[in-house]
């Protein structure tokens, strides 16, 4: 099955100039402040750019089940919240320091200590890279795979935060060299951070059952996971108060009793029905702005 996610293009929206001057403006201002702000502008975002809104209004009304006028105030709630998660992260830029409450941490850290690398997985939900602007990695080096057209700002920032704490960025390359480069990273004992919700490179996919419809998940996270006998581990980091975000993690084991393809098929489904339990948790937190589900 194939996966091809045109709508999508990668970028964080605005010029570089502003970018930087929105930096500098949240090293000194509360990001409350300019929460209050984007309040308004919302609402004229959402006049303009129907695509995702119209996605997300689906979403709430066939996914959910929710009623045309709370389906519209949670598309509202929704895209407030996106631009929260995106001012924290200028306000990480910017020296702003948040909380974090992490589930499941002992267990997690045991298996940072253990020799063997293991792959993490992300999805455009809360604000997963938040965590890796704060906090540090001691025991193994982590390799996030990241889409390398986005913005210079972006990008420099984010190296500069992500190199204090353990971890080296992975550009998406269009011969495919950053599959040997992960591979190299487990081969080595360190973590591997690949999105398992949207397609990088290949187009190859495993169909889901996910909230009463069938979505197209990469196979490129389980087929590593599988194919380098490691484990996985799904990682979310959801923003709970204006500065405090919760960290939910699972360790999902390999079947090496089935078949490889039904190995990855049985983890690419475990994977979907957390991601529905997290956002039974925090509905208006789910950030992929496409039709994702069928």
């Amino acid at each position: 099955m194939s996966l091809e996610h045109n709508d999508w293009h990668g970028q964080t929206d605005g010029m570089p100039w502003m970018q930087r001057t929105l930096i500098k403006w949240l090293s000194v201002v509360d990001q409350r402040v300019i929460y209050g702000v984007m309040a308004v502008v919302i609402c004229f975002y959402m006049l303009f750019c129907h695509r995702g809104y119209i996605a997300m209004y689906h979403f709430f009304r066939r996914c959910r089940g929710e009623s045309p006028l709370r389906a519209f105030c949670h598309v509202y709630a929704n895209h407030f919240r996106f631009g929260q998660v995106v001012i924290d992260r200028f306000a990480a830029f910017g020296g702003r320091r948040f909380k974090f409450v992490f589930d499941n941490r002992a267990a997690y850290e045991s298996l940072c200590r253990e020799a063997d690398g293991f792959v993490q997985m992300s999805c455009h939900m809360g604000n997963y890279e938040m965590a890796g602007y704060m906090l540090r990695q001691e025991q193994k080096w982590l390799y996030p795979l990241v889409f390398r057209d986005e913005k210079e700002v972006i990008m420099l920032n984010r190296q500069r935060l992500f190199q204090a704490n353990h971890i080296e960025m992975v550009p998406v390359m269009a011969d495919m060299s950053h599959i040997f480069t992960l591979n190299n990273a487990l081969r080595d004992g360190n973590i591997v951070s690949m999105p398992a919700d949207r397609v990088f490179g290949s187009t190859k996919a495993l169909a889901v059952n996910f909230m009463g419809g069938v979505a197209d998940l990469p196979i490129g996270p389980f087929q590593m996971a599988v194919t380098r006998d490691v484990r996985l581990v799904p990682i979310f980091v959801m923003k709970e108060r204006w500065d405090t975000y919760r960290i939910i993690s699972r360790i999902f084991e390999p079947d090496a009793t089935l078949p490889k393809r039904e190995r990855m098929q049985r983890l690419a489904q475990q994977f979907a029905d957390m991601m529905a339990e997290v956002i039974g948790r925090y509905p208006t937190q789910w950030f992929n702005y496409f039709e994702f589900v069928k």
